[in-house]
């Protein structure tokens, strides 16, 4: 906290969270009788805090919004089928009915990927995908059919009973669903090593209300453009995907992790950039830019004092500040330590300081605890969020220094204090992700209309250099103003034509990645 206080960024009391009994909460509209039948064996709920549970994802904003106890929109029920089957008779009872649909995983969207938009339709459900936990290995094949309601760590456990590992790691993997990963084209941690979730899909079933797409389980095929690719990343405005075919592969028999820090951020990500180009790269690598590392060092210990440690070794090694560098390295122990040493080579070549097994042993046993330390913070008065985007190598440290200074001018303008960090989390052979960290004070006005205006300021600066609006957050509602800025007016009207082919109506997650 004294390094925040240092920079300016001022705590405050939050205001009490009001107790759900206190909550002003609508009564749902009631849903058509075609509705409530077409789930037989499978759950419909419609108590408060049900729909509560699923009246959004944890964007800052859906933070803000429960704790207040305001809610701009709830589902009029939530309906939990138990097989695909039944989720082929709700959506064609939903079309038929008009009442819209919002498929829904773990709730861990952060762009507005599950609010219960309602519009213009009868009523709105949410479709939770909790009953799918299919789970079929294929071991000649090395693929697994996994459930779309199975949450990552589920699905990693079943695997790891056969000896196997999918590998996808993203730091909402302890909530995060298989269903919710494909939607949205997700990226784990290991990506770097094992490839993105879109990639590690052989196959997979879209039920939309028109009827059932399912893809061939082929390793390829040149058979006009990819429809499977059109599903994966459609984040539920097609239709819901009950399953996914992946690619597995065998438990590594050893890993081991590893902490660096390079004399500053450039020299760090020219690193991985070589190790992407020659095929040298670990499993994980992740860059974090002197802002960040100053932050991570300053939490590691109370007061500081592992920083400050740090900083004396660093000292005594001729490095005054730095990037640090997390690498994670996975296969038999001599892989490793051929790795390990080659890295080392180009680390030391490059002037880095080495910090050892035990710093990076120490992120990679907290790298999924992140998110919950927001609630910690708001309740302190501090907003903490995200955004991010990708790069090409020869953009790389320009985009990285302009979307910086966008963020910290849209912040000052509104009147916060705040610590803007970055790393590289998502390497590969042409560019890498850029992934941004706000920790700030409360404004002066609302919080929730502020940092929304942050978030468009800092999507105007992304677009304007000509980079995706998301690299691994997929685009939600938040997202889809700009989404024309990077398909184009045409690309777009593609879109839209095949969101009007599968859903006519419009009622799968209406507002979602396409508008009208």
């Amino acid at each position: 906290m004294n390094m925040l206080r240092e920079r300016g960024i001022v705590t405050s009391k939050a205001e009490p969270i009001p107790a759900l009994d206190q909550l002003p909460i609508e009564d749902p509209l009631p849903l058509p009788d075609a509705v409530r039948e077409s789930v037989r064996t499978g759950g419909l709920f419609t108590d408060s805090e049900t729909r509560i549970r699923h009246s959004g994802g944890q964007a800052i904003r859906d933070l803000l919004l429960r704790r207040s106890g305001r809610f701009p929109a709830l589902p009029d029920a939530v309906v939990a089928p138990a097989s695909p089957d039944e989720i082929g008779q709700a959506i064609e009872a939903c079309n038929r009915e008009n009442v819209a649909v919002i498929p829904f995983g773990g709730g861990t969207s952060v762009v507005g990927g599950v609010h219960p938009s309602r519009g213009e339709h009868r009523a709105v459900i949410a479709l939770d995908l909790v009953a799918l936990r299919e789970f079929e290995i294929d071991r000649e094949s090395s693929t697994a059919r996994l459930g779309a309601g199975l949450r990552g760590a589920e699905a990693e456990a079943l695997l790891a009973r056969d000896g196997l590992t999918l590998g996808h790691f993203p730091q909402s993997f302890e909530y995060a669903t298989i269903g919710g990963f494909a939607a949205t084209r997700s990226s784990g941690q290991a990506s770097t090593g094992y490839g993105r979730f879109d990639r590690l899909v052989t196959s997979l079933e879209l039920i939309s209300p028109v009827g059932t797409i399912r893809t061939p389980k082929t390793p390829h095929s040149a058979a006009g453009p990819s429809i499977k690719e059109l599903i994966l990343g459609s984040e539920g405005s097609l239709g819901v995907i009950p399953w996914v075919e992946v690619s597995v592969r065998h438990q590594p028999e050893s890993r081991a992790w590893e902490a660096w820090v390079a004399p500053d951020f450039k020299s760090g990500c020219d690193l991985v950039r070589k190790w992407q180009q020659d095929g040298s790269s670990p499993v994980v690598v992740r860059v974090s830019d002197l802002e960040e590392t100053a932050v991570s060092l300053a939490l590691s210990l109370p007061g500081g004092l592992a920083g400050k440690a740090v900083e004396r070794y660093l000292g005594l090694r001729g490095v005054d500040a730095g990037s640090l560098m997390i690498l994670g390295f996975e296969g038999t122990r001599a892989e490793i330590r051929d790795s390990r040493h080659a890295v080392g080579r180009d680390l030391g070549k490059a002037g880095a300081a080495r910090l050892g097994k035990g710093a990076g042993e120490s992120w990679a046993s907290g790298r999924f605890k992140g998110p919950y330390l927001r609630e910690a913070l708001l309740d302190i008065g501090l907003v903490v969020e995200t955004v991010e985007t990708a790069a090409s190598w020869s953009e790389y440290q320009r985009s990285h220094s302009e979307i910086k200074e966008g963020i910290e001018r849209a912040l000052s303008e509104r009147g916060m204090s705040a610590v803007v960090m970055c790393h590289l989390s998502h390497a590969y052979r042409d560019g890498a992700s850029l992934y941004y960290t706000v920790i700030a004070d409360s404004p002066r006005s609302d919080p929730i209309a502020s940092w929304e205006e942050v978030k468009s300021a800092s999507l105007e600066t992304i677009t304007g250099l000509g980079l995706t609006v998301s690299h691994h957050h997929a685009t939600g509602r938040d997202h889809a103003p700009f989404l024309s800025r990077e398909t184009g007016e045409a690309g777009l009207t593609a879109l839209r034509a095949l969101k009007l082919a599968l859903d006519p109506r419009g009622i799968m997650n209406p507002g979602c990645l396409v508008l009208p």
